[in-house]
């Protein structure tokens, strides 16, 4: 079962491809999809990165779909032999992979004889799944459950989500400040970060650090669902930094 609140809803994204781990292909899609649930109110979080092998995408599919309200695979479901994440879909869900009649139709008309087996694995959808419209090119992605499997290139991908983005149940948006600090390191902040931590449990507090030729300091983000708490603990956390003798501290736009 999820791990939600009334107002909280989660999802993970399982990137999938040798060619990820290896370095060979740069991932942009987990900044993309982030942002994208982050419009929604959907908190992205967990990340995970797996190879072309079936066991690994089973098993980490089958984790996160029983943790998170929504898992958003990319990658593995191009024409060849290595692209095997429908295969792995269908039997992590313990259902057959079918040929979906729309897709073949599809086909049929762009490649007409040429439509050869290679192009027919991209076809296959477990039963039970519904399609992902592709505005982009090639054939659609599909869902099943709380499972939404999209392409790996990330201008499909990009326009897979458009479709995705409708059947999601958004939460309560997370609103964001951002505090600025010049000229002090981390670790002169990390005293009274932590208290102000500490006395906010339900919002998120992170330091950023940053290096300019005119000097440097940290970038304080406060994150959290109340925009009259989130206002209120700038102030504070303004307050305890020049109680640690710190000043200088100032809200900008993030």
């Amino acid at each position: 079962m999820s791990e939600t609140t009334s107002d909280r809803v989660t999802a993970a994204v399982l990137i999938i491809g040798d060619e990820i781990l290896s370095g060979r292909t740069q991932d942009t899609n987990l900044r993309d999809i982030a942002r994208y649930l982050g419009v929604l109110g959907i908190d992205l979080a967990e990340a995970r990165t797996v190879p072309d092998v079936m066991e690994e995408i089973v098993a980490a599919l089958n984790a996160l779909r029983a943790r998170y309200d929504y898992v958003i695979t990319t990658g593995g479901i191009g024409p060849t032999h290595d692209d095997i994440t429908a295969d792995a879909v269908a039997a992590a869900f313990g259902v057959e992979l079918v040929e979906h009649p729309e897709i073949i139709a599809m086909m049929e008309a762009r490649f007409g004889d040429q439509l050869n087996a290679a192009r027919r694995r991209m076809a296959r959808v477990p039963v039970g799944g519904d399609l992902v419209k592709n505005p982009v090119q090639g054939p659609p992605g599909f869902t099943i459950g709380n499972v939404f499997v999209l392409a790996g290139v990330p201008q499909i991908m990009r326009g897979m989500l458009e479709d995705v983005g409708p059947r999601l149940r958004g939460g309560r948006p997370t609103v964001s400040r951002t505090v600025r600090v010049e000229g002090s390191g981390e670790g002169a902040l990390a005293a009274p970060l932590e208290a102000v931590a500490k006395a906010h449990p339900g919002m998120s507090l992170g330091s950023y650090p940053f290096f300019t030729p005119d000097g440097y300091g940290s970038n304080l983000v406060l994150r959290g669902r109340d925009p009259d708490e989130v206002a209120a603990v700038v102030g504070e956390l303004i307050a305890a930094l020049a109680e640690a003798g710190i000043g200088g501290a100032r809200e900008v736009e993030a």
